[in-house]
């Protein structure tokens, strides 16, 4: 797999529609659950990534392969969930909290609900950190991307990344410890 530049090329190049196709069917989930650590909707969040996957089918922007595929669209995505979140501030809308997206997992029934009911703690717990905490500690863990590449996606040094992921994790730690969450992991 070409991580996305490939298929890419071939759209924007050539007008091979399922090269589209291919980005979207492959990266459509993470983003919208990338941006919705950043609007804290994930109907918010859908809506903004169908808007990513516009402006790459209707503007055709060059990736400068200055980084990963990956990396470019979800920056592409974060530039325009700020936009979003800078007119929202000028409406002055007041944002709506939803429930965790929380998934079936495992086997057993009571392993399985302790670890969803955990998740949705977590979850929470996230929500209520600075929304540049979210997104470091979504790119790291739930994206799995390297600091170098987050630090792209927030136009931030590595250096200056690298400490705002470790005061994130800080700060979750001490947002579950007061919510009660009893995890000798943490």
């Amino acid at each position: 797999m070409d991580n996305g530049s490939g298929s890419y090329r071939r759209f924007r190049d050539n007008g091979d529609e399922s090269g589209l196709i291919e980005i979207i069917r492959d990266y459509k989930d993470g983003l919208i659950l990338y941006l919705s650590s950043i609007v804290g909707d994930i109907h918010i969040a859908e809506d903004l990534t169908e808007d990513t996957f516009v402006l790459l089918g209707t503007k055709k922007p060059k990736d400068k392969g200055k980084s990963s595929f990956k990396t470019w669209l979800y920056t592409i995505g974060r530039n325009i969930a700020i936009d979003y979140l800078r007119k929202k501030i000028r409406r002055k809308e007041v944002p709506l909290e939803e429930a965790a997206d929380v998934g079936n997992e495992e086997y057993d029934l009571e392993k399985t609900y302790i670890r969803e009911e955990q998740k949705i703690t977590i979850h929470q717990a996230l929500r209520k950190l600075k929304p540049e905490y979210r997104q470091i500690l979504w790119l790291e863990y739930f994206e799995q991307l390297s600091m170098k590449d987050a630090s792209k996606i927030m136009k931030k040094s590595v250096h200056a990344t690298e400490v705002l992921a470790s005061r994130a994790r800080q700060a979750l730690r001490a947002q579950l410890e007061r919510e009660g969450f009893d995890n000798e992991r943490l």
